[in-house]
This record gives C-alpha cells, sequence and structure tokens, in this order.
C-alpha cells in the first residue's frame, strides 16, 4: 500500500496533534516495513529532525521549503498542488492528521479530527485554525473517505456536530509511550504537575487560581510545574507566576522535549489537566501509563479515559480543583491507591495498537475505492 501522510504538525515542538501523527507513522512504519509510506513535510525555516530516518524506518521523507501559510492557503481554499504534484509519487491513501483534506489527485484522503473545540470556540484558537477550520471542516470531513478520531467521544462529536456517517467514523486511540526506563516508585514528595500548551482550552487560569487559593490555606504545598508551549495569550499568566503570592511557588520550565519528558514526569506527585474541552487526553494517559496520580475534568474524553484512576473536577468550579488538589497532596494512601490503578487503566493503549487501528482503515478505503469484497 502506498500511503502519504501530512507529518507538517510534528515538525516543530509537537503538541498532541503532533506527537500523534509521528507516533503513528513510526509505529506504521516498523508494523508494515512492505507498504510504501511518505513523510510530506513543508516549511521555510523548520526542517525534520535527523533521527527521523531512524524512528521512522523505511519512510520516504518529501521535505519542501515551501512557508506552511502559504501552502495552507492554497490547499484551504483552491485544494491544489495536489501532494502527487509536490512529491512526484502517487498514493492509494492521503492521511491528513487534522480535519481539512489533504489535495490529491488519486488518492483516498483520510482526515482526522482529535476535538471540536474549534467549532464551538473559535475564539480559543489561533491563525488559519480560526480562519479555516470552523468555515471547512463539516464539507472536508463529509467529503473525506474516513474520518480517523482518537476516542468513542469525539466520534460521537463528529456525527452529531459535524454530520458524518457514523459508519465512516474510526476509533484509532493513541498509545502511551515506550518509556526509556522503567516506571518507578510514586514520588510522594513530588511537585504538581501540568503538561499542555498553555492556552485558554486548557484552563490555565482556573489551575493558577485553585493552586494560588490552596497556597493560601497550606503554605507548605508542592510547588507548581508548568510545561508547555507558549503562545501569545500565555503571556499573561507567566506575568502572574512571577508576582506574589505565585513567585517561588509555580515555575515554567517551557517546552518538554521527548528526552525529558520521563524525568519530568517521574518528579511528580500529581497531574493535573484541568482542561475545558478534551478529545482524548494525552497528558492523562502518559501521566498514568508511569503511575502517577492525575486530576482531570469532567469534560470530553477525560472521565472515560481515567475512569476511577484519577480524581473528576468542574473546569469552571475553582474549589472543585482546589479540594482535588489537597486531599492528593496530603493523603499518601489515596495517591498510592491512585498510582496503581493508574498505572493498570493505561496498559491498554500501545501505539502499535493504533498503527493496526489505522492500517485497518486504510485497507478499508482502497478496497471501497477498488470495488473489492
Amino acid at each position: 500500500m502506498r500511503v502519504v501522510v501530512d507529518y507538517r504538525p510534528a515538525l516543530r515542538a509537537r503538541s498532541g496533534v503532533g506527537e500523534y501523527v509521528h507516533q503513528v507513522a513510526c509505529a506504521f512504519a516498523r508494523r508494515y516495513p512492505s507498504d510504501s509510506l511518505t513523510l510530506f513535510t513543508s516549511s521555510w525555516k523548520d526542517r525534520p529532525e535527523p533521527s527521523l530516518a531512524l524512528t521512522c524506518p523505511g519512510a520516504h521523507i518529501s521535505d519542501h521549503r515551501v512557508p506552511v501559510a502559504v501552502l495552507n492557503y492554497a490547499w484551504h481554499r483552491f485544494e491544489w498542488p495536489a501532494v502527487e504534484f509536490l512529491t512526484r509519487r502517487r498514493f492509494e491513501v492521503a492521511f491528513s492528521p487534522h480535519p481539512l483534506l489533504l489535495p490529491a489527485r488519486d488518492a483516498a484522503q483520510v482526515v482526522m479530527v482529535h476535538d471540536l473545540d474549534f467549532l464551538r470556540h473559535p475564539e480559543r484558537t489561533e491563525r488559519e485554525i480560526k480562519r479555516d477550520y470552523p468555515r471547512l471542516a463539516r464539507a472536508h470531513t463529509r467529503r473525506a473517505a474516513r474520518v480517523v478520531v482518537p476516542s468513542p467521544y469525539t466520534a460521537r462529536e463528529v456525527v452529531d456536530q459535524l454530520g458524518v456517517s457514523e459508519r465512516r467514523v474510526a476509533v484509532c486511540p493513541p498509545g502511551a509511550p515506550e518509556w526509556r526506563e522503567p516506571p518507578g516508585v510514586l514520588a510522594v514528595d513530588g511537585y504538581v504537575l501540568f503538561i499542555g500548551t498553555l492556552e485558554p482550552r486548557k484552563n490555565v487560569a482556573g489551575l493558577l487560581d485553585a493552586y494560588g487559593r490552596l497556597l493560601a490555606r497550606r503554605p507548605t504545598i508542592p510547588k507548581l510545574v508548568l510545561g508547555g508551549g507558549a503562545p501569545p495569550e500565555a503571556q499573561r499568566w507567566l506575568e502572574s507566576i512571577r508576582r506574589p503570592p505565585l513567585a517561588g511557588h509555580v515555575e515554567y520550565i517551557g517546552y518538554v522535549r521527548d528526552e525529558d519528558r520521563q524525568r519530568v514526569y517521574n518528579s511528580a506527585r500529581v497531574v493535573v489537566l484541568p482542561s475545558h474541552e478534551e478529545g482524548f487526553g494525552m497528558p492523562a494517559l502518559e501521566a498514568m501509563s508511569l503511575g502517577i496520580p492525575v486530576i482531570v475534568s469532567r469534560r470530553g474524553n477525560l472521565p472515560e479515559l481515567v475512569g476511577d484512576a484519577g480524581a473528576l473536577v468542574e473546569p469552571d468550579d475553582v474549589e472543585s480543583i482546589v479540594d482535588a488538589l489537597e486531599r492528593i497532596v496530603s493523603d499518601d494512601d489515596l495517591a498510592m491507591t491512585l498510582s496503581a490503578r493508574a498505572r493498570e487503566r493505561a496498559r491498554p493503549f500501545r501505539w502499535q495498537r493504533t498503527a493496526e487501528a489505522v492500517r485497518q482503515v486504510f485497507d478499508e478505503v482502497v478496497r471501497e475505492r477498488t470495488g473489492a469484497a
């Protein structure tokens, strides 16, 4: 099978979409070496990591020095140029890890919807996403041969909100990382950790408010560590942690590179993800796979993912976040119980299984296109 994947979200610091496309592409390359896999990249200044050839063995990397904004404008408005023209290769499947089609002449087009926050709250998004996704996502997902989603929750959203037929939606959950070292013992004296892009959807403001209130009650609570990219709208939060009462108690460590992630997680007592919306919740899964208790919002896919392996809170109710934080940082028995449950809950999630599920989707759309039974 000849497959092309839009790898551009993974070129820079990988957020959830970038991590998904990178991991599933590499797992696909290892699992199906006889398939022809092309990773399409395009940027004026960002180039693929040299190690990509090793992590995705056998994949052809088609890299182009074309600005992302320029190519997106042409693709989103004119659906031109076709990916076959740019790569000088032919494909049976063209996979886009976002809701808009990857322009192709002959290939079956498969898209992915991670969540629909861009549709309900476009003000939380930026640049091309705000400009194009709300306007085009419905039409593109309905035209796609399949819509891949990370969770049953997002599948229901795609059917209900975008009007896509249920039979054309495929759930392909992400996997937990293959950590370099075996999970250790929970750091009972560790910090409170937030991992993710510092953006309004992640409810960073609510987390800082909750931590500040708990700090006023319990001045000896562990520090709060924020890890993740900081877009321009995050500057107000970064300024607030430099001033009392948060100064000296909250640390921003920036984007956490892949080689540092396990160390950062292993030093945490609890991971907090109080998002307003999550199509899946990869930081929660990563933490759980290392046996770290999680506090997550009762929104999106998070309740299904976490189950009884963490504490559920209302993202708009700051006191519920305060209460959950206080319970887990002060009760060692509770923390250890949640730690054991978390590891067990995360066990089934593996990137090889994701690659197998995605490959099945590709096989189905190729069979449909060729008329095979």
